[in-house]
């Protein structure tokens, strides 16, 4: 089908060639956000595929059931080289998604394939907001309390500077306000001690530029401990510790719920006991799984990227459209450039009194 530049809005791009099973949850996904979300979904991925599966769903023409259709030739794999993959492999869909959203034909972009191919797309052909130096994967995390905490950077920059940390808090705190609903999140920097002294030179450096955000409602250095506390609402990190911290959350969460269901089994009296609290497990396995939160916003992009597992079943993929239009929709990008804007006018104020 033929596009214009600057046509309607209101759209997400799916790759749907992504996943580990792709096409089928790619498909069976956008066709419940469709349906449930009042928004319309591009698929883009290789006719051959994703054809039968839209023909499954009883798909029969563009625009159909909401869903659209665009070819992609090519595909990027989960261990393709990314720098190479992104620059040959024009005609994938990842590329040509990602154009589709550049092009304003769409709001955002939801993929579950490569990580690194996908930011990379993302930086390349979509482009970052003014100012933005990186852009950061952000993740929500359960936790005791009823709504789950923010994290980032959790795999985007492995190696920080002092001012990323500064931009990751500024991107964290625009998303918790306008998709979260938060009003005033409370900003945390992840140390080894609550302490401003505590931390090594990155968190000690990080820490003034936070706490003299005004914008922010920075409450100081926070402890691995209270991450799943909820008594904040954003945590701050570089990249490497964010993402040891998210693959540690996974996988303990899994761990837990296999103990708790091997224990539940292990006699007559407990088996008893598990038929009567079936209802309280499910709720708490359903706030452990991640497909409830769809995938990981990468923020600071032009327009919002969300990055799926990519074991993701139709359920995330249908989550992670849901994030794209809520954060379209409460205009989250323009608050993350203009707090951007703010910031690094206030450090070019800072470098002129300091040289005068």
């Amino acid at each position: 089908m033929s596009y214009h530049r600057g046509q309607l809005t209101g759209k997400v791009v799916v790759d749907a060639m992504g996943s580990d099973h792709a096409p089928h949850p790619e498909v069976d996904g956008a066709m419940a956000a469709a349906r449930d979300l009042n928004v319309g979904v591009i698929l883009v991925g290789q006719p051959e595929v994703v054809e039968p599966e839209l023909r499954r769903c009883g798909w029969r023409r563009q625009g159909d059931r909401g869903i659209e259709f665009v070819e992609a030739a090519e595909v990027i794999g989960m261990d393709d080289p990314v720098a190479t993959s992104v620059r040959r492999k024009k005609k994938s869909s990842l590329r040509i998604g990602a154009k589709l959203v550049a092009d304003g034909l769409a709001d955002g972009f939801v993929s579950a394939g490569n990580t690194g191919a996908a930011m990379a797309t993302a930086k390349m052909v979509i482009g970052m907001l003014p100012g933005v130096d990186r852009p950061a994967l952000a993740a929500l995390i359960p936790t005791k309390a009823s709504k789950p905490i923010l994290l980032l950077d959790v795999g985007a920059n492995a190696d920080c500077k002092p001012h990323h940390m500064a931009q990751f808090a500024i991107m964290g705190d625009a998303y918790a306000r306008t998709v979260m609903g938060t009003p005033r999140p409370a900003v945390g920097l992840m140390s080894i001690g609550e302490e401003e002294a505590k931390g090594n030179e990155l968190t000690k450096e990080a820490f003034p530029l936070l706490r003299d955000l005004s914008s922010l409602n920075f409450v100081g250095n926070v402890e691995g401990r209270d991450v799943f506390t909820g008594e904040v609402d954003v945590i701050v990190t570089d990249g490497f510790t964010g993402n040891v911290m998210l693959k540690l959350s996974e996988g303990l969460s899994d761990a837990v719920l296999s103990m708790i269901k091997r224990e539940l089994i292990s006699s007559a009296i407990t088996k008893a006991g598990a038929m009567l609290a079936r209802p309280a497990f499910q709720r708490l396995k359903k706030r452990l799984d991640y497909s409830e939160h769809g995938g990981a916003p990468l923020l600071g992009v032009r327009r919002i990227v969300v990055i799926c597992h990519g074991s993701s079943n139709a359920r995330a993929i249908r989550n992670a459209v849901r994030i794209v239009k809520e954060f379209s929709e409460q205009g989250a990008a323009g608050r993350i450039e203009q707090g951007i804007a703010e910031t690094n006018a206030r450090e070019l104020q800072l470098l002129q009194v300091a040289v005068e």
